[in-house]
């Protein structure tokens, strides 16, 4: 970029005085949303969740009321009413991969018979496929070094080549979700091809997808020069995406795809929008966190089996002391899990296996360590009023750097199976549409009167 390019993108003095202005006559107390009775974020001031929904895709369970006394329970999640240890149990017992027959659960509200799965593989399969010179057009042009930003930009491209993208009945929206289901793992790994070709200069590799692979084989196999994988890495990347592909309908990204199908605008506008709520560090981007938080501490612990030394550096990171001093030990809690995470705990067991493959055990006991000895120091340095646990964060990060993907698709992984979630939350509201989606906000800004130009200081 020349540097003239580079300066129309720099913040100037200027704007940062203009910015320090924003901020003086923008600022809102914060004793005003205790006064007005305001829900932050959708949630009470006890941090539950306020309602503003209805939906029979998933269910998420922290507690249960006994005696009527709110009572924490061992997190669990239900994708159509089936329990993700026993959805979870039967595709790898059977040693199946998950995803395709979980994607169909979630859209259509029923496990599919054989037939019925072998048919929407076959699907899936013919929906794997860019329309011609996309590639070239699209994806290598403006390679962009944030694989959420390239993604977005080749769904809304995608609207240009749909002769029926603004047609919102279930059929087409069906079509079009399916489409983006098959064309997410395409479109994220070829991205990140263009990024370490044309910005860090390595060779441009693009793999067209094999229709006879899962979409967890198919991103080894278009991401790796040599397209190679164990089955343990497919396997385990496989259960990643069933883990993420939906969390019920309250989460940031499902809650925008709600907000913003409610609006009446067409699908591809709908996933970038719920794709750039997926990008930010407190959602899809925190296991990103997660490692580089890992990284820091390893360079940091003399001894990784020493609790003491461990509990040490996490007070630290609650002291705002180290890492990124934001206070923050990345991967633990949740707005709704106390007890634990179920994604966390089903991901655990295969995690294992996984770092013994590597030879990374000695790392994958420190995360185990960290585990076990964070809530006790969260407990004793925060008042928090519930409990925390490791979320399923705390492990896909690991998960992903024992798979050699690359840390800018970490995100866009977590993309490619939440399309599915989205797709079957996207589809609930165009089939139950009330009104528009219009939160109230209470104005606190004092009246002024109107100065003429001549008179203003």
């Amino acid at each position: 970029m020349k540097q003239q390019d580079r300066e129309l993108f720099d913040v100037t003095p200027k704007m940062r005085e203009l910015a320090d202005l924003c901020v003086s006559k923008s600022s809102i107390p914060a004793e005003l949303y205790i006064e007005y009775e305001v829900n932050r974020g959708l949630r009470d001031q006890k941090g539950n969740g306020v309602i503003t929904g209805l939906t029979e895709i998933s269910e998420v369970n922290s507690f249960k009321m006994i005696d009527g006394v709110k009572t924490p329970i061992e997190g669990e999640l239900f994708y159509r009413g089936v329990h993700i240890r026993d959805l979870t149990n039967g595709f790898m017992n059977e040693k199946r991969f998950g995803f395709e027959e979980t994607a169909y659960l979630l859209l259509f509200g029923q496990l599919p018979t054989k037939e019925q799965l072998k048919e929407f593989n076959s699907l899936l399969a013919a929906y794997r496929k860019l329309p011609t010179n996309f590639v070239r057009d699209v994806v290598l042009k403006a390679p962009s070094s944030d694989m959420m930003n390239s993604l977005a930009k080749s769904v809304l491209t995608l609207y240009s080549y749909d002769h029926h993208a603004n047609e919102n009945d279930v059929p087409n929206v069906l079509r079009q979700s399916l489409q983006l289901i098959a064309l997410f793992p395409l479109l994220s790994v070829y991205g990140y091809q263009a990024y370490n070709h044309y910005t860090l200069n390595n060779s441009l590799i693009i793999h067209n997808p094999d229709p006879n692979l899962s979409t967890a084989e198919n991103i080894l196999h278009m991401l790796r020069p040599d397209s190679k994988y164990t089955e343990a890495e497919a396997r385990i990347l496989d259960l990643a995406l069933v883990l993420h592909a939906e969390h019920g309908g309250g989460n940031n990204s499902t809650f925008t795809t709600h907000v913003v199908t409610s609006s009446g605008t067409d699908t591809y506008s709908t996933m970038a929008a719920a794709l750039s709520s997926l990008k930010g560090p407190r959602h899809g981007g925190a296991n990103i966190k997660v490692v580089q938080m890992f990284d820091d501490m390893k360079k940091n612990l003399k001894n990784w089996e020493d609790e003491d030394e461990i509990a040490d550096y996490l007070r630290k990171l609650l002291h705002k002391e180290a890492f990124d001093k934001a206070g923050l030990i990345y991967g633990m809690g949740h707005a709704i899990y106390t007890l634990s995470d179920p994604r966390a705990k089903i991901f655990k067991e295969f995690v294992g296996i996984l770092s013994a493959e590597k030879n990374r055990e000695k790392e994958y006991n420190l995360y185990k360590a960290v585990e076990r000895i964070a809530p006790r120091i969260i407990g004793e340095e925060r008042k928090i009023y519930k409990g925390v646990s490791a979320n399923i964060d705390f492990y896909s990060g690991f998960v992903y750097d024992m798979l050699d993907l690359p840390l800018e698709l970490y995100t866009p992984i977590f993309a490619i199976s939440r399309i599915v979630g989205w797709s079957a939350h996207r589809i609930e509201e165009i089939i139950n549409m009330g009104k528009i989606i219009r939160p109230a906000y209470i104005s606190v800004s004092p009246q002024v009167d109107y100065v003429p130009i001549e008179d203003r200081e």
